[in-house]
């Protein structure tokens, strides 16, 4: 009885590879760049930028296996 307990609360991790962190870094970079970037003033490069961060790689870096 004390077996099937403990194979019913199997818990699943998320194991992150070097791709994902490299993703993940890259995400975080173009998030800091874009938000420099529209410190400094720029109204093009800055939005490419912040959604390319927040939008496509951030959620790659997380979802890719």
């Amino acid at each position: 009885m004390g077996k099937k307990k403990k194979e019913e609360r199997k818990i699943e991790r998320l194991y992150f590879k070097e791709k994902n962190f490299y993703f993940l870094l890259a995400g975080i970079l173009s998030i800091i760049l874009g938000y420099i970037t529209l410190a400094k003033g720029s109204i093009t490069l800055s939005p490419i930028l912040l959604v390319l961060g927040y939008l496509v790689l951030i959620p790659i870096g997380i979802l890719i296996k």
